[in-house]
């Protein structure tokens, strides 16, 4: 302290734990200027009148509450207008709130993802029942002989949302029922996304009911998946199975996570009935 009770810069940094970065941001902002500058030295003094002040703004701050509104408070400060600032900030906590627990869940189900694609049994056909889910489609006639030629129809599903697709759930693609009953595996007809539980996605959405589906898993990605569909195919007719609807080709370890091709792993389910 010095200069008839006021208290450099850096004093009042180390009295109130902020750094004198904040200080100055704050000067900045229009929140909490100097009580005094020495025109010669440059350097900033703060007065004992000011500390209630830095306290407020600590508080507010601790509450997450923009500067802007801050600084809005401290030039019309009134009891009610804190009322009405504290209501406001607890809606947007309690947003925020619900916010992070939907990331919570999409981390805890992309955890679950990578764990079973993990421990998959690779090359073995099995039958098996498929919860009901929701899938947001387009129609998309492509040939995938990169990762990258997907792109522009994941662009097409991702136009228009909040979040990105990446965030949202799982792509895939699929080969229409009538071009599996012709076995014809050369080129893929759509592109969806499954929704997670919690996913909001602005543009329709169809309900798959529950399906009995035969799957396979192998190690590769969509580049690789001709001769997986012929293996299926055979497993169908051999069964005296009836396909039924468009398969679900989803890579469940692909780019996004590994660059070691050998670590891919991509699921096919192709819903059949059995008679």
């Amino acid at each position: 302290m010095e200069k008839g009770g006021f208290f450099k810069i850096g004093d009042v940094a180390k009295l109130f734990h902020i750094s004198v970065g904040t200080l100055r941001h704050y000067e900045k902002a229009g929140l909490l200027k100097p009580e005094y500058t020495d025109h010669e030295t440059g350097y900033r003094y703060y007065s004992t009148r000011q500390f209630e002040c830095l306290n407020t703004i600590r508080y507010l701050r601790v509450l997450d509450m923009p500067l802007e509104q801050i600084a809005d408070f401290l030039n019309n400060r009134d009891i009610d207008k804190m009322q009405m600032m504290l209501r406001q900030q607890k809606e947007a906590v309690i947003n925020k709130q619900k916010e992070l627990k939907i990331i919570e869940r999409k981390i805890e189900h992309r955890l679950k993802q990578i764990e079973d694609a993990l421990s998959s049994e690779l090359d073995i056909i099995k039958v098996k029942h498929i919860a009901p889910r929701r899938i947001a489609w387009i129609e998309s006639t492509l040939s995938i002989e990169s990762y990258l030629d997907l792109e522009s129809s994941i662009r097409r599903l991702e136009q228009d949302q909040r979040d990105t697709v990446v965030f949202l759930g799982k792509v895939g693609v699929g080969i229409a029922k009538d071009r599996l009953l012709k076995e014809q595996y050369d080129r893929y007809d759509m592109v969806f996304l499954l929704l997670d539980k919690e996913d909001v996605y602005s543009g329709p959405i169809e309900e798959l009911p529950e399906e009995t589906c035969v799957t396979l898993r192998f190690c590769g990605s969509h580049m690789n998946s001709v001769v997986q569909y012929e293996k299926m195919a055979d497993f169908i007719s051999e069964h005296k199975y009836h396909i039924t609807g468009f398969s679900k080709e989803i890579t469940m370890i692909d780019y996004g996570m590994t660059d070691d091709t050998k670590k891919f792993v991509t699921e096919i389910q192709i819903p059949i009935s059995i008679i």
